[in-house]
């Protein structure tokens, strides 16, 4: 079966602890990344070569691998350089995901999306627009996500749920859809799926315990 197949209907767990927290250690991120694929993950996503290294020996799923960066100079964090690219689909990613908004970095989206798919590897394409999204598919990325809806500023007004137009507009392009943002309960996967999504990518709500956390405090403060 090929990996698009396996994932094809199933829950992506992004296992991206809170950056610098006590959980943000490549040991601690593989045994998040096995506790979701015994919880029913059909395949993961994990940021850093180091915690892919760690990660992939131990689960027999699809990874797709990220490397995020705190630019000076732009706002774009997800895969922005044709190395860390390279060095994913050597750690044994499967898919490599990248920002393909139309925004500065430093290496084009275009030559990004290039080393992928030089590297054998499938590239998924972490969109805002569909603009983004049909660009993305004519240079060959096989799969969009929804994940940077309401994370750019022609699209910061999106960021109140996810983004289930922009789900159907990628179906409509005959894509591998992935939902992606702001997808923190059962009930919004449902709908994500419901709105064409061939997979759903959830994150926080179940690797962030801090924000998971904060999610019950709150409510609780509030109620009193």
């Amino acid at each position: 079966m090929d990996i698009l197949s396996r994932i094809r209907g199933g829950l992506v767990a992004s296992c991206q602890p809170v950056d610098d927290g006590p959980m943000d250690r490549p040991e601690i991120v593989a045994a998040m990344a096995q506790a979701c694929v015994a919880g029913g993950a059909v395949a993961l996503r994990i940021e850093g070569v180091d915690n892919l290294k760690a990660t992939r020996p131990l689960v027999n799923v699809p990874i797709i691998a990220i490397v995020k960066s705190d630019l000076d100079d732009s706002p774009v964090r997800i895969t922005v350089r044709v190395s860390e690219a390279i060095a994913l689909a050597e750690a044994g990613a499967d898919i490599i995901a990248y920002d393909a908004t139309d925004r500065a970095r430093p290496d084009s989206k275009e030559a990004v999306l290039a080393a992928i798919l030089g590297a054998g590897k499938i590239a998924m394409a972490d969109s805002s627009t569909l603009a983004d999204g049909k660009l993305a598919l004519a240079g060959g990325a096989q799969i969009l996500g929804t994940t940077m809806s309401g994370y750019t500023e022609a699209t910061a007004g999106n960021n109140d749920g996810p983004d289930f137009r922009l789900i159907r507009d990628f179906k409509a392009l005959g894509a591998f859809v992935m939902a992606e943002g702001r997808l923190n309960s059962p009930d919004l996967a449902a709908a994500a799926m419901q709105s064409g999504a061939d997979a759903v990518t959830v994150g926080s709500a179940l690797t962030r315990l801090e924000h998971v956390t904060s999610w019950f405090a709150d409510a609780i403060r509030s109620a009193k």
